[in-house]
């Protein structure tokens, strides 16, 4: 069975989105799936001005970052709201893995989570489109795990349905 990485789309430090990542990651452990979290909040603080772009490739502490992506076959996107879509830090990591080949013909999953009700609907809708534009298969359902705060604690989701629908996804994912 293949590997799937989990990663979580913001760099701030604490985040829940890190807690969500873990949370994901024990439902696909439970499932006898090998997983990863790969967390923006370890990138290089530089990786903007030195790995993107004329820099691509040339940065030794983002290489590893992008050799897990290349190597990775499915992927698990835990995705917070910002400013009405996903993190800036998310789509600059995108922009600094190697195109077309990180995404072009393999498989995601993508979870919501906001502060508010919608639970990061609007983000997962860019994000399934850079992801379509760069070839990738996108899993329709896409949790969205709204009033987030009020949702989880100790690390842990108190509500049953969003543990369900995760669930229900990482079943999907395994399968897709």
């Amino acid at each position: 069975m293949e590997r799937i990485t989990i990663i979580c789309g913001t760099n701030r430090k604490h985040a829940i989105s890190r807690q969500l990542s873990e949370i994901y990651r024990d439902i696909l452990l439970e499932k006898g799936v090998q997983c990863d979290i790969l967390d923006l909040a370890d990138l290089p603080d530089d990786f903007t001005s030195s790995a993107l772009y004329e820099n691509s490739g040339k940065n030794e502490l983002f290489n590893p970052f992008r050799q897990k992506m290349k190597e990775t076959q499915k992927m698990i996107f835990i995705v917070p709201e910002y400013n009405g879509s996903f993190p800036g830090i998310l789509k600059a990591f995108i922009d600094g893995l190697e195109y077309p080949g990180t995404f072009t013909n393999k498989k995601c999953a993508l979870v919501g989570l906001s502060s508010g009700v919608q639970g990061g609907g609007l983000a997962l809708s860019h994000l399934t489109d850079i992801f379509n534009y760069c070839g990738m298969h996108v899993l329709a359902q896409k949790p969205k795990l709204g009033n987030i705060e009020r949702n989880i604690q100790d690390g842990k989701i108190t509500n049953p349905k969003y543990v369900q629908q995760l669930e229900k996804q990482a079943g999907l994912l395994i399968e897709f």
